[in-house]
């Protein structure tokens, strides 16, 4: 029993390990050890909610909900060179961050695929961190 208790601890993490959940004050210590950091929500969500600084911009999923798999994935292997890198992914309540991270870490084999939890909404402003305003 101890050993199955083991080989499920053990494939439990295993698992998890490619993907991971961080909160804000984690985001900014990797963001600052040179991490990106990658918005995939919409243009209006970024004028209306302001986004991380340092944030690189890539909506994901447009405003229909519809995904732009194949332009997204063209500018993120600009900034994500290999699948060993690490990287951090948010939305606006960490739904789709959440869906796209878990993707890119077990149908791409990204290793390192980092969310914060909550989202922009929940997980950083709630907590009054900074966020950059953009034009309209």
């Amino acid at each position: 029993m101890k050993k199955i208790l083991l080989i499920l601890t053990v494939m439990t993490l295993a698992i998890q390990a490619g993907f991971q959940s961080i909160d804000a004050k984690t985001l900014q210590k990797m963001q600052a050890e040179g991490i990106p950091v990658i918005d995939i929500r919409t243009p209006a969500e970024w004028r209306e909610r302001g986004i991380i600084k340092g944030a690189h911009l890539m909506m994901f999923f447009d405003e229909q909900g519809r995904p732009h798999v194949r332009e997204w994935l063209e500018k993120f292997t600009q900034i994500v060179k290999d699948k060993k890198s690490p990287f951090i992914l948010y939305c606006a309540h960490a739904n789709r961050s959440k869906a796209v991270g878990q993707w890119l870490s077990k149908k791409l084999g990204y290793e390192k695929v980092y969310e914060l939890k909550g989202g922009i909404e929940y997980g950083w402003r709630e907590l009054n961190m900074p966020v950059e305003r953009l034009g309209s």
